[in-house]
């Protein structure tokens, strides 16, 4: 038997869950199994410590690797799955352009083969976690579902998740049970998006009182009621349709004012014209580059924070019930973690 591996009870759900590893994925993975669901998990590493804590927790690992199809296929033809959730993506900003080609085989080639593969055998239900970063920027409009893109890609990120999200439509359009739900900015303990790695240096004492692109604003989810929100699509979500998981929205200046004042702060933020941000980041990317880190200062990282991503989450909201919390109260149970002296969240709130 299969590390993981248990005797499946009458009636219980079987699922495989791609990316079941990451920020997201470790959440929608435990989340699952509380449902009491018999969770696979496709894992390019099960001998490493992620997977081996799922692993004990109850989870299936799957050995393969989404840029395989053939591993792809014998993960799905070996045990079917009720409901397949594609979580799996390579989401960082400022990648150097030698590691593109790899991304786009992450993001983009990844899901039309997967899909295409789920439409073959007959999966009786794809939830695709896309992101809202994919119809770009709303300006000064908060979107709803009916939102369609006016903008070009700011980052290469952007541009694969653009391209696979519009390949999950025409999988939809082509009849396939395929129900696509869009992450905004997902934040909470461990996150390593630049959003995350500067929270934590901030929460840390690391971070100096410095920002830019103050108007600018973005939705922000707690991963927790990210992961729950993907779920509640998978139970309820309807094929066919797109369904925003985003959260509230905040603006660079309240996102920074509220740091300051969660963590007791006294010295305010000083903020800093595009040009010198710009060039800061682009003396800082090689430099993190250097040290072996991705790049979370980045000319493209600044680019990208002077553009506005508002959204809304009425929709998943009303028809499945999916509940977050605000942007303030998710932010202040993400900083006070990384500071190591957070409270423990209260379900019911």
């Amino acid at each position: 038997m299969a590390e993981g591996s248990r005797v499946r009870r009458e009636g219980e759900m079987q699922v495989l869950i791609t990316g079941g590893t990451g920020f997201i994925g470790r959440r929608l993975t435990r989340r699952a199994l509380l449902r009491g669901w018999e969770v696979n998990v496709l894992t390019r590493d099960p001998g490493g410590a992620r997977a081996q804590v799922l692993a004990r927790e109850g989870a299936r690992l799957v050995p393969g690797d989404i840029t395989d199809p053939s591993a792809l296929r014998k993960a799905l033809e070996g045990n079917i799955p009720e409901l397949l959730f594609h979580n799996a993506a390579w989401y960082e900003l400022g990648i150097p352009r030698r590691s593109q080609p790899g991304m786009w085989t992450v993001n983009v080639e990844a899901t039309e083969t997967l899909l295409s593969l789920a439409a073959e055998l007959r999966l009786p239900k794809v939830v695709y976690t896309s992101t809202t970063t994919a119809l770009g920027d709303t300006g000064g409009t908060t979107a709803d579902e009916s939102f369609l893109r006016r903008s070009a890609p700011i980052t290469f990120y952007e541009r694969t998740k653009t391209e696979a999200h519009q390949i999950a439509l025409r999988h939809q359009e082509a009849g396939e049970p395929v129900v696509i739900a869009c992450p905004a900015q997902a934040i909470g303990p461990g996150d390593h998006s630049p959003f995350g790695r500067l929270a934590r240096l901030y929460a840390r004492g690391l971070l100096p009182p410095f920002g830019w692109a103050r108007d600018a604003a973005f939705t922000f989810g707690h991963v927790d009621d990210v992961a729950e929100a993907l779920l509640l699509a998978g139970e309820r979500g309807r094929a066919g349709e797109v369904y925003f998981v985003a959260g509230a929205e905040m603006t660079n200046r309240q996102m920074l004012e509220h740091w300051r004042k969660v963590m007791g702060r006294r010295i305010r933020f000083v903020w800093i014209p595009r040009p010198l941000a710009l060039a800061q980041s682009a003396l800082a990317a090689p430099f993190l580059r250097w040290f072996g880190m991705p790049a979370f200062l980045s000319p493209e990282v600044v680019r990208s924070s002077y553009v506005s991503f508002r959204y809304r989450s009425d929709k998943a909201m009303r028809e499945l019930g999916a509940r977050f919390r605000t942007a303030e109260e998710a932010w202040e149970q993400t900083l006070l973690e990384e500071a190591g002296r957070a409270q423990p969240w209260a379900a019911s709130r």
